[in-house]
């Protein structure tokens, strides 16, 4: 019989599953029992997201975005978040090879119970009675040695058979969008159990569901799992733990005796951090003063003053009262991270007398960004140099050298002793690849790698990555031969093209990693919504240093971009039969018309129109309107560099079709798709966007690839085939075109 018995019903049989497997190996295998709890928890939360009303899921589907939903956290019980998320942290541990002992193993047990109790008193259709955890019911043995490799194998398992269920669960979605009946019964069941859920959280006769593990003991396991997570294993009583120190002020402590909860000591035997935890119900920052204390009392005897951190186990802060105010952080620092927080108390220099290197850039107001975020991170306060803002956003119009900007500031942040690693997001692979590009060129000294594509070892300085590349690193169990992210493996992090969706989508990482933050976006002051803003720390409407398009125009760095309207007006307004002339309502009668009434309805809203853009008259006339207007080179006699932005991979092939088809002495190179779907995609924009020679493709028909970041200074036309909504996007759009190339047009014709 198992603790898990309940569960043994039709539509909770794949958690029931590894629940018990879970329970039979928590004695003679934690390890493979505590990955198992993990596995049986992730299965019960994605359920709930699956069948509860309430909750839809977000963006990234990953545990960890999963359990800090807000939706979520309104739903489970207020105890249960750290109990859930000490499942997932632990699981990671023990599948990355830590060992994990039974009393970790029967915890997590625990608290995979009172969830999964939670599941079954609260959405089962007849409300059930659970008996107390038994723990006679977890089969006693001798803890066994785990090969890696089993556990490898386990996990490959676990996530193979999580992967085919959530695959499942996207195709009935999927089926759920376009079958009504299927969507209607879908929203039936999430219905009902929503209501059952509802009405037994206001049954004052529904059974609680008591605390298997004190609060405090809690406490103490979430933060030993994160000292572990930054490699503290193997913590000793009376030295890392429990730690006496003398001198305590007598007005707090008679005897002058204290006890340090826990000190992280270097290598060479000297203190590197103090650890105060405080109970759970109190605010961490409630022991910001004793540890300060502490401190006083380590410094005095080993003569290093060392960092101080402050946890309740939910919430944990870091404070090095030497440089910067006391911050939240998601851990702790590794040793290695901490001996180099220590060593650049004496090493870091004044940022504000930093001398640019005119090599990367040369132009008065990229000094003057760089000048304005050395101001921004720090200051002399009575003598000492300290750090201020930890965050920073630019606005710079597209073409004015964000990226030339960013290395300029990568090289003064290493020079300076202020970051050892950086960290660059992109939101797409290709502009992950032309920055790493560009910083090789600008930065040639320092090692880096894009992540999308190879693997980091601890000699890397910088790192190219996308989003979700890096959510994926941060998160979910990692193999033994992967990297673990520590959250103080970065000092520095550089999003490229920040707007909204970074900050609804993956605010995540920036919570995540404790490191300086740098925002660059091309979108207007004025146009950049309050969120973005306040990622950055920053008022509405005043980043750090902002150089728009008219600026740049002005200062003749950049050109204004000229609008030509091509004639077509259905796309935008839509149809009106009254306003047709007589053959097209005749044209009109035909396609629309039902052809057993030849009735036509007297309208067709814009909305509707796009269907127009697969009309081969729609496309033909823009692209016979593109060759006769669009902007010439070599002397008038070939149409410059254009992008046309397509609505999707669809229509960009459609337009393809219809150019080689009226156009065939072009030899089908003149114009290519690029986006996602084609395989050599990085290949035709390279040859695109040389800056050397003029290549074909002469035309790029983008599907979202293209629409921001890509440099491509020949581009002089562009053709927005598709409506555009966001303001931000717009602009970036533009910026695609808006660059001065030299002698594009003839000698001196930039």
């Amino acid at each position: 019989m198992s603790n898990f018995s309940f569960l043994h019903t039709e539509q909770w049989k794949h958690i029931y599953k590894d629940a018990v497997e879970a329970e039979k190996l928590a004695l003679t295998s934690p390890k493979a029992a505590t990955v198992l709890s993990r596995s049986a928890m992730e299965m019960g939360v994605n359920w709930l997201f699956v069948n509860d009303y309430d909750l839809d899921y977000p963006y990234d589907r990953n545990l960890s975005s999963l359990i800090h939903h807000r939706e979520f956290r309104d739903i489970i019980k207020p105890s249960m978040f750290t109990e859930l998320n000490l499942i997932r942290k632990q699981g990671n541990n023990a599948a990355h090879g830590k060992s994990i002992t039974q009393e970790q193993s029967i915890s997590t047990l625990k608290f995979l119970f009172r969830f999964l109790s939670f599941i079954g008193l609260y959405y089962n259709e007849e409300k059930i009675t659970l008996p107390a955890f038994d723990l006679s019911k977890v089969p006693d043995g001798t803890a066994e040695k785990e090969a890696a490799v089993t556990l490898e194998k386990l996990q490959k398992h676990l996530d193979e058979k999580l992967s085919r269920e959530k695959d499942q669960q996207l195709q009935i979605e999927l089926s759920a969008k376009t079958i009504i009946e299927l969507k209607n019964q879908l929203l039936l069941a999430q219905q009902k159990a929503t209501k059952t859920r509802v009405e037994r959280e206001q049954d004052s006769t529904t059974q609680d569901i008591p605390l298997l593990i004190s609060e405090e003991k809690t406490r103490v396991l979430f933060i030993d799992v994160l000292l572990r997570e930054a490699g503290w294993d193997n913590l000793q009583e009376g030295r890392e733990l429990e730690y006496q120190v003398t001198g305590m002020p007598q007005s707090t402590n008679p005897t002058g005796i204290g006890y340090v909860d826990y000190v992280l000591w270097g290598d060479n035997g000297l203190p590197l951090a103090v650890v105060e935890a405080k109970k759970t119900l109190k605010e961490a920052r409630a022991g910001k003063h004793q540890a300060t204390l502490y401190a006083d009392c380590i410094e005095k005897k080993f003569q290093r003053r060392p960092l101080i951190y402050y946890s309740n186990g939910f919430e944990t802060y870091i404070w090095d009262d030497q440089f910067y105010p006391e911050r939240k952080v998601q851990g702790f620092h590794t040793k290695d991270e901490l001996e180099l927080m220590i060593k650049r108390r004496r090493d870091r220099l004044d940022l504000r007398n930093f001398t640019v290197n005119t090599k990367i850039t040369d132009r008065g107001y990229q000094m003057e960004a760089i000048q304005r975020l050395a101001e921004n991170y720090t200051t002399v306060k009575n003598g000492m140099l300290r750090g201020t803002n930890r965050d920073a956003l630019l606005v710079m119009a597209t073409g004015s050298g964000k990226t030339r900007t960013a290395a300029s500031v990568v090289d003064m942040m290493t020079k300076c002793n202020w970051a050892k690693r950086i960290l660059f997001l992109a939101d797409r692979n290709a502009l992950v690849t032309q920055a790493k590009k560009a910083f090789g060129e600008y930065l040639p000294d320092l090692t880096s790698i894009d992540l999308t594509k190879e693997k980091e070892d601890n000699n890397t300085r910088l790192v190219f990555s996308t989003y979700p590349t890096m959510m994926n690193k941060i998160d979910g169990v990692k193999n033994a031969d992967e990297r673990f992210y520590g959250i103080g493996h970065f000092d520095l992090i550089i999003v490229d093209e920040a707007h909204r969706s970074i900050y609804q989508k993956y605010k995540s990482i920036f919570d995540y990693f404790d490191a300086l933050l740098l925002g660059l976006t091309a979108t207007p002051k004025n146009d950049i919504d309050h969120n973005t803003y306040g990622l950055f720390g920053i008022e509405d409407d005043d980043p750090t240093f902002a150089y728009e398009l008219d600026q740049a125009v002005k200062d003749g760095w950049l050109v204004p971009p000229k609008s030509i309207s091509v004639p077509i007006k259905f796309q935008e307004e839509g149809i009106k039969y009254s306003e047709l002339s007589e053959r097209e309502k005749q044209e009109y009668e035909e396609m629309i018309g039902d052809p057993t009434t030849g009735d036509a309805p007297e309208e067709i809203g814009g909305s509707s129109i796009n269907q127009w853009l697969f009309n081969a008259d729609t496309v033909d006339n823009v692209l016979e309107h593109l060759l006769a207007e669009g902007i010439k080179v070599e002397g008038g006699d070939k149409l410059g560099k254009t992008i046309i932005f397509a609505r999707n991979h669809l229509h960009a092939l459609f337009i393809e079709q219809q150019f080689n088809q009226n156009y065939p002495e072009y030899g089908g190179s003149f114009l290519r798709v690029i986006d996602n779907y084609e395989s050599k995609a990085q290949d035709l924009l390279d040859r695109f966007t040389d800056v050397l020679s003029e290549q074909e493709p002469q035309i790029a028909v983008s599907v979202d690839m293209m629409d921001t970041g890509i440099d491509a200074p020949r581009v002089v036309n562009l053709v927005f085939f598709k409506p555009i909504r966001s303001s931000a996007k717009f602009w970036q759009m533009i910026g695609r075109g808006t660059r001065l190339f030299p002698d594009l047009f003839g000698p001196g014709e930039d």
